[in-house]
Formats: structure tokens, sequence, C-alpha cells
């Protein structure tokens, strides 16, 4: 079946919509019980969903948009007035914000606008909404209006529409049936009697095996399953409102757009609150820019994102204008929904040509309408991704001109997608199996349509399970095993949404603005008609940006400002200090912060791996310098702040900080070849050198420039640097990641350092003289300080480590994650950090951590030795039978590749006491740090022996951490002891019991009360034990302990 050719369509009222514009004549017998769900015309002229045999049909998709489009986006009364200034008006802006947010809401949820003067705001930091009822308008958003440009190295929004996390599920329903079908929005449930109309619900689908092996998604063929989906990877959920209860059975306010049938997993129904949710938000009549570094055309140490919504219902983007942002315009992420964003232009961004850039206008949300939306020179423009997405999302009249990738669906399975009356003007609109792509993306699409829309190249394809369509498309090439209508024909209705929206609710609320196709299609029309064509020809065709702007023109909004109360009279509240007056200092050759010993677990960051999966996201640990585009939050771009918090919550005092092996995850897979394209994968592990937008790296971004620095990442570095300092937590920076250049070959496919990689001559061989084709050697030349081109990159390197961190006390510098490089490479760094110290006067912990031989040649350097203010034994340690497992420096080898050669035995307390003790012992004024992979389980041993930051349990008694900070080993204590102790003579004592005994103290020579604490060496739990007086030898009987560590102090 197919619709005939549309003809003469010639309006004389341009925006009038008509949903009934021609008779369509059908061809074959059409019934409601089809093989696939359909869309036919009825003999009246209407549109008509046909089901097939299970009762699936094309879902409606007109619950899309603010407030599902039933009402229209509102003027809201403006309420205070921002006048232009000069210097940052973050604060300024931020301060209205708050104010209208402390208002009192009207009966339709509004507080009021905040009404920006004409002019540029410029914004270093990033604009938050967070309370229900809050618009933030602009007096124009072009170079004549509202500018807010967006400064710094913040890759944040410009403004984020941010409501709270705090969803809250309560009752579990079970579904009655065992199929519910697409399109529908009555579904049957076992016992609906604990639920009422207006009760909000999640349906939830889980990922099984069964299904993912039948869409053939657990691998891609070859060794691709570590990138297939998994069971539990992620749910496909859909929020709905119970609108109606007969019995059991419940209608939703819309319908779901994937068929739930228990072969393939049971579905499940849970009540919800969202206390912290907001809405009725919009964002009008702005012009968003990003400051960018106009020398570097592919500059990314700037504004990715203009406008990201998370935890929103109901809110609006409508006529936003913006300009040379790296990431995209729009981001709609998962936790919003009913969302409008129309009449806004996206053009000139600035970034690299590849993945995870460039999604100018993107939703992973829930009933998202995009209509009237333009965008240039994107990666994919028009996008719906993430994993499970489920609709209805909408693209009306959205033009994306000469992209560099397509539009459509790019992320894993989403459903209930209409793109219509739209164009990709130089690339593909797709709903398809990516396949590997995208780290495993698999069927992109599913009960999606594609609606008298024009691409260069058409996909359509259907996956097993789910079907999609295409009506009236128009491409150069045009595949897919979906279901084709009317290609290269124009359609009625235009608008496949509009049609179902009247359909709905018999009226329009607004008006749809479809643009006319204005002309006779017919190849045959009369000379009068020929005539009148040939006249109109002289003028070119109205644009979708001046159709825009007439559209706009026609839906003013208030910029009146009379009356206004003037931001310039709100109080603003000072920025909070993020500077320490707090130090760390080494104090008797402890680490200590505020006079306590630091003491505590450690953080080392994750360098590789990872995926934006919901199962990966839930294991992931803090890191500092990942980054995804538009997301924030452990797994993605971390909150600084939140990743202090999870040490302090963890017990955790440092955070062991190395680069990423590589870049992007395309990279775990080990291979050494070029990469095909630049659809780079996240989580990005940033490395530290910037990329100088020349020629292309392995990886198909550019090449990396080693005498210029990624500004982003050592800008993260220094806000955790400065945040930690606050809490007295340390940041451990191994300046260098020996990973790169050692083991396997893709270590160093993709480094910046390899010659391929960067624009800096470094020397290094090209091809890559990978041993067996497999294996890389490149550490002796990498550590050649000889030759002159390597030897500048490193000393600006180790330079900028340096300076990076000049003003903070809480930084250790090593120099290499897995060091087991040479003694002469050693030296150069020490003599590099030594001149910079000379030079500059500033004072930075320098950390000795490497091979034992290479450790104990650089302490036995006199000169070399002072520069060394920390002992970090790291690559060796003392085995059970008390010989020393020690790998030599310099010999080509990885640490677990010297592990592999040689006995590596077994450390054990006292052995790692005596490692500890020697070296305190022997440098009384250094720090001692006990950092091999088994250190962990060693805290007690380590402390007792005089190492810093040991991992103890979190003993909560302050004076516990003070009063360590002046204790001493006690001469004689040997590591084969029964007993080690620690002591501050006549003021504190701390013991550590190897088994059970007694404990004497000898007191004769202090007077004064002592109290004694008995401390479980696991928990860190402290139980006070009694009171003893001095003047006298105290015995404590074993009786009276029952625990490893005895902690004494006076009062």
């Amino acid at each position: 079946m197919n619709f005939d050719q549309l003809k003469n369509i010639v309006s004389s009222f341009k925006n009038t919509f008509s949903l009934m514009c021609i008779t369509m004549f059908i061809s074959g017998n059409i019934t409601a019980q089809n093989n696939f769900p359909d869309i036919i015309k009825t003999k009246e002229g209407k549109l008509s969903f046909t089901a097939d045999n299970k009762g699936n049909q094309i879902p409606d998709f007109s619950y899309a948009g603010y407030m599902a489009s039933e009402k229209a986006i509102p003027n809201v009364e403006n309420k205070i007035f921002v006048p232009k200034q000069e210097e940052d008006a973050t604060q300024r802006i931020q301060a209205a914000i708050d104010y209208v947010s402390n208002l009192k809401p009207n009966k339709s949820g509004f507080r009021g606008a905040i009404l920006l003067d004409k002019g540029t705001f410029k914004i270093n930091g990033t604009l938050f909404i967070k309370k229900t009822g809050v618009i933030l308008r602009g007096s124009g958003n072009n170079e004549n209006g509202t500018i807010l440009l967006g400064t710094g190295l913040n890759r944040e929004a410009i403004i984020r529409i941010l409501g709270v996390d705090d969803k809250k599920l309560d009752e579990t329903f079970e579904f009655n049936t065992t199929y519910t079908p697409l399109g529908t929005k009555a579904i049957q449930l076992k016992n609906a009697s604990k639920l009422k109309v207006s009760d909000e619900i999640i349906i939830t689908k889980p990922l099984t095996d069964n299904w993912i092996k039948e869409l053939k998604m657990d691998d891609f063929g070859a060794e691709t399953g570590w990138v297939g989906w998994k069971k539990n990877d992620w749910d496909i959920t859909w929020n709905r409102v119970v609108v109606k209860i007969n019995g059991n059975e419940v209608t939703l306010n819309a319908p779901l757009t994937m068929t739930l049938d228990d072969v393939y997993g049971t579905a499940k129904i849970t009540a919800y609150t969202w206390p912290g949710r907001i809405e009725q938000i919009g964002i009008e009549n702005i012009l968003l820019k990003s400051a960018y570094d106009t020398s570097k055309p592919k500059d990314e140490e700037h504004r990715w994102l203009g406008i990201s919504i998370e935890n929103t219902k109901n809110a609006w983007v409508k006529q936003v204008s913006f300009k040379h942002f790296a990431g995209g315009a729009v981001s709609v992420l998962k936790s919003a929904q009913q969302i409008t964003v129309e009449d806004c232009i996206a053009t000139e961004p600035v970034s690299e040509i590849a993945g995870f850039r460039r999604h100018t206008f993107y939703t992973e949300g829930q009933q998202t309408l995009f209509q009237r939306c333009y965008s240039e020179h994107g990666y994919h423009d028009f996008a719906v991704g993430g994993f499970g997405t489920t609709g209805p999302n909408v693209f009306i009249q959205c033009e994306s001109f000469l992209p560099f990738n397509n539009s459509g669906a790019i992320g894993s399975w989403a459903t209930g997608i209409l793109f219509e009356i739209s164009y990709v003007d130089g690339h593909a609109l797709s709903y398809n199996n990516r396949e590997q792509n995208g780290r495993g993306a698999g069927w992109t699409a599913a009960n999606s349509v594609i609606w008298e829309t024009s691409a260069s190249k058409i996909e359509c394809y259907s996956p097993p399970t789910a079907q999609n369509w295409a009506f009236g498309t128009w491409g150069g090439i045009m595949a897919g095993d979906g279901h084709w209508k009317d290609v290269n024909n124009h359609i009625s209705p235009r608008s496949l949404f509009y049609a179902q929206l009247e359909n709905r609710l018999e009226k329009l609320p607004v008006n749809p603005y479809i643009y006319d196709l204005g002309s006779e299609p017919s190849s045959s029309p009369t000379m009068e008609v020929a005539q009148e064509l040939t006249k109109n020809s002289a003028a070119p065709k109205e644009s979708l940006v001046e159709w825009i702007a007439e559209v706009s023109k026609a839906n003013p909004i208030d910029t009146n400002i009379s009356g206004l109360k003037n931001a310039n009279d709100l109080k603003i509240n000072s920025a909070q200090n993020t500077i320490s007056d707090k130090k760390v200092i080494t104090k008797n050759g402890w680490l200590t912060y505020d006079n306590k010993v630091i003491a505590g677990n450690r953080l080392s960051v994750p360098w590789w791996r990872g995926s934006l999966r919901d199962s990966d996201i839930s294991k992931s640990v803090p890191d500092v310098t990942r980054f995804v585009p538009g997301r924030t939050g452990t797994g993605f771009t971390d909150n600084i702040n939140e990743v202090s918090d999870y040490l302090s919550t963890n017990n955790m005092v440092a955070l062991e900080h190395n680069y990423g092996l590589w870049y992007e995850r395309r990279m775990d897979d080990h291979e050494r070849v070029r990469r095909f394209d630049a659809d780079v994968w996240p989580p990005f592990y940033e490395q530290p050198f910037a990329r100088s937008g020349q020629d292309l790296a392995w990886d198909q971004l550019s090449k990396y420039d080693l005498t210029k620095f990624n500004d982003w990442y050592w800008d993260r570095l220094a806000l955790f640097a400065n945040v930690a300092e606050i809490k007295g937590q340390v940041l451990v920076n191994q300046q260098y990641f020996q990973h790169n250049i050692i083991e396997a070959g893709a270590h160093w496919s993709s480094s910046p350092w390899r010659s391929a990689n960067n624009i800096n001559s470094t020397g290094f061989p090209e091809p890559p003289p990978y041993a067996g084709d497999k294996r890389i050697f490149m550490a002796e030349q990498f550590y050649d300080v000889n030759n002159p081109a390597r030897r500048k990159l490193h000393e600006g390197f180790i330079r900028k480590s340096l300076e990076n961190f000049k003003e903070n006390s809480n930084i250790i510098q090593l120099t290499s994650a897995e060091y087991t490089g040479p003694l002469h490479f050693m030296e150069f760094w020490l003599d590099e950090v030594q001149k910079w110290k000379d030079e500059t006067n500033k004072k930075a912990i320098i950390g000795l951590s490497a091979t034992k031989d290479v450790q104990d040649a650089i302490l036995n350097d006199a000169k070399r030795a002072k520069t060394v203010d920390a002992i970090d034994i790291r690559y060796w340690y003392y085995k059970e039978d008390g010989s020393a497992y020690a790998p030599e420096g310099g010999k080509n080898l990885a640490p677990r590749q010297h592990a592999r050669k040689l006995k590596t035995g077994k450390e054990t307390d006292n052995q790692v006491y005596r490692a500890v003790r020697e070296y305190r012992e022997k440098y009384p004024e250094k720090v001692i740090l006990y950092s091999t992979d088994g250190s962990p389980r060693f805290g007690w041993p380590a402390l007792m022996a005089g190492a810093s930051m040991p991992n103890i349990p979190k003993i909560e008694l302050p004076e516990f951490y003070a009063a360590l900070s002046e204790m001493k080993l006690v001469e004689g204590n040997t590591f084969s002891d029964n007993l080690w102790k620690l002591e501050n003579k006549g003021k504190s004592y701390l013991f550590y019991l190897k088994n059970d005994q007694e404990i004497s103290i000898d007191l004769s020579n202090t007077k004064g009360t002592f109290e004694v604490y008995a401390i479980n060496a696991a928990t860190g739990k402290i139980t006070k034990k009694a009171n003893i007086n001095g003047g006298k030898t105290v015995v404590i009987p074993q009786s009276e302990i029952k625990e490893k560590v005895l902690f004494i102090v006076k009062k």
C-alpha cells in the first residue's frame, strides 16, 4: 500500500495547518489484522492506525513536549531585571535566579521570569536553576540582544536546569498479562487496589540474556563480546501517570513505545514520588556563546554545552541561539521529561571533529520535542542517545547543514522516535544497527517513524522483536528492511505529530507553524502555473533560519522592564574560600595536617576501561581528570567536592593520580591499528598535553603538542588539590605513567609521546618496532635525556607538574606510576625539581619512588638526597624469609613483568615493619610511605615502624592523631618483637600487641592522670579501659586489654 503523491499544495495562508488537505487513494485491501502495525487513510481522509494480530500499533507521538503538548508555552511575568555589567556576571545573575526562586509560585506553578539586559554578560561559572517555576529570559537572541558568554576552563553547561535526584520508590505491582502491546495506554494488573488516579509510576523492563541473544547483541563478530550487551547493563523504563482505573485495568497518560513480552523478561510497575524534581522552567530569547582561543580552530579548552536539563519535567528552551560550543547546544538527560526545545539555532561549533562532540540537540529523556531547530557543522546534530531511552521523542522541522555524522538514534535501543519534515543536508538520518560502534551501541532505534523527511542517506532497519517505518522520505541513498511507503513522494498530512495531537485534543492548542511546500509538484503543470512558478524561481526558497525568525516574530517574548526590581539591589554572597589556612607539613618525620598525623587508606584513580552503561557506572570509583561531555557524577565527569567527600566517607586520606593509559575506550581492545574514524568512546581519560588542531593522531583526533598543556586537566587537579587541602587530604601526583612505554604495543600506539601522535619531532621510530608485532620496549629511548628534543620536552613537563601546585602544601610529587626506570632518569628528574625549587623559592613534597637499587643510590647521593622529602617503598619489599624482593631499575621491564620472572614471596607484618623502620631510623627527617600493592593490609605494622599515611581504620579520638605527631620509635624495638611501641615519654604511648600479653609502662617520672584506650585494629572502635596515675610503673593485664592496640594519653 502506498500513499499517492501529494498535489497542488498552494496555500494562501502560509501558517494554516490542515489535516485533511487531500483525499488519498488506498490500493489493496486493508484490514485491522496486519502482520505489522501500519498507518492508513480512511475514505474520509483521516489517519487510521491499524494494529497487528497481537494488538501492537504505531505509538501516538503527540504526547511529546512541554505539558505533553496539551498547552501552549506561557509568557510568564517578569519579576526582576539584570542590567548589563562588565565584570563576571555569574554571581549577579545567580542572585537574581535565587531571588525569583524564593518567590511564591502562582496557581500555575510559576514564580516569575528574570529579564536580562541587552549586552554581553560574562559567565565564568555556571548558572543553576534548581527551583520550580523559574524563567530565565533575555532581551534578544542575536548579537544585538542578550549574550551570555561562557568564559574560563569550565566544561559544564552555561545553564544547568537541575532538580534533585531523590526519587523514592514505593509499592510494586505485577502485570496480569504476559504480553502488553506496543502503543497501548491501558495495562492490566493483578491488583490495582493500592493505586489511585494521579499516581506516578515507573514501568520497568529488564535486559535479559535471551532477548539480547534474539537481537544478536551479545557480540558483533570476532572478539567483540566485551562490548556486547550484558544482562542488567541497563533497564528500559517509562515514567507514566495513572489517569484512570477500572478494576485492575490502569490507563496511562501516554502510550508505551515497546511491547512487554514475558518471553523476554517480566516487566513490573513501581509507584514513586520525586519531591526534588522541578517543573515549569524556561530559557528564552538569549544568545549563548562560548569564548575560545581563536588561534585554535579545534580548541576544546572552553565551554562544551549551552544548556543541560536534569531531574526536570515540563520545561522549555525557546528562541535561544548558540555559538562556538564544543559539545552541543541543548542536552536533555535521562531524568528529564516533557521538554520542548523550539525555534533555536546553533552555529559555528569549535571542537575536534569526533565522537561525543557537537551533539547539538540531544536527548536521552522521555517525551521531548524539538521543533524548528537549525544546526550547522555538527557531528550528531539531532540525536537520541543513551541506553533504552523511551519515547515518544520527536523532531519536527529540524535541519542539519553539512554535518560530519548522522542524525537519528545513536545510543542503544531507543523506542518511540519520530523525525518529520526534517532535513539532513550532507549526511544520514539513521535507525540502524551500529554493531560495535559507540562501544557496542548495536540496535539504535525500535518502533520509530521517519515521516516526510529528506537526507543525503536514510537508513530504516527493523530490529528483531520490533519495527521501524519510513513514510514519504527523500534520500540519495535509502537502505534498510524497515517498512517504507511513498519513497520520493510528499504525503499528507505533512505532520504526523500534529495530526495525532489534533485527533487527540480535537483542537490544536497552538499554531504548529508547519512550513508549506508552497509550490506545484506536478511534472506537467499548466502554462499558467508554469509561468507563476518561473516567476517565483527568481528568489531563493525561504530557509529554515528565516522561517524560525518569522515564527519568533509572531510569538514575541515579554521584555518590558517597567516596574521591575533591579538585580543590582540584591546582596551577593561572597565566594567561599577555597584556600586552606592550614598546611600539610613534615613534623618529626611524620606527614601531618593541623598537627595531626595523616593516616588512612588511599584511592588510586582508574586509568583505563569504563563505559556509560548503568552497570559500569554503578561500579565506578571517583576520578579527577575523567571526562564525559554533559554528564556529572561518579563514573562521568566527577564533581570535585564529591570526590573529596568520597575520600572522607571511606577513611581515605590521599588520591593517587596518574594520567590515563590512553584517552578513549576504543583502545581498551588493545589493538595497535590506526583507528578507522574519530568516533571516540567515553569516558575520556584526559591527557596532560593539549591537542594541536593539526594533522591526525592514531585515534583520528588532531595530534598533540607536547609543549602546550591541557588546561582543563591541570585545572581539575588544582581544584581538587585546593578542596582536599582544606580537609587535610593529599594528592599523590604521579607525573608520568610508565605503562605507556613497556608491555603491550597498544600502550604505545596512542601515547602522546609517540612520534605519530604529536607535532614535536620526538624522534621515536616510526613505524614502532613492536616485538613480535605485539610488544613494545620504548623505555630506554623514553628515559634517554641525552636526546635534546626529548630532554627539553621532559623539562617542560616536569616544570608544569610542579608549577601547577606551587601554592599547595598537600601534594606529594612522584616521578611516575609503575616506575622501574633507570637511575639516570631519576637523577635528571630530581635535578629538574631542585632547579625549580631554587628558581621559584617554592616548596613541594618530593617523593622518591623507585626500585630499591635506584632508591638507595639516590639516598647515598648527598646532594640529591637533600631534594627528597619522602621515601616511598613501593616497588620492593622484604619477603617472609627475610630476603628482598627487589627488581633492578632500568631493565626495561614493568613491575608485573619483573614479578613473573622473580620469586615474589610473601609480605608479612614483621617484614613490613622491618622495611619501614630501617629507612625511618636512617633518615629520621624524611617521611616514609609504604605503598606496595599489598600495603593496605599492613597499616598497623607500617604505622608502628614510623610510616605516614598507613591504612589504619578511622579512630574516633582526635587526640590520637595529634599524639602520634609527637611520638618516636622506641630504641631497641625490632621487627621480631612481640610488642611494638611508639612513645612521647610522659605524654602518650601506643602499643601494638602481636600476641596476648600484659603491658608494663614506666610512669615513675611522670605525674598526672593518663587515659587508657583499647583499639580494635580492624574496625578502629575504641573502648576506654581505665584512668591510671603516674609516679609508678603500671602493669595492665592482658585480660583488661582484649585488643591488639592500646593507646595511653595524658589528660
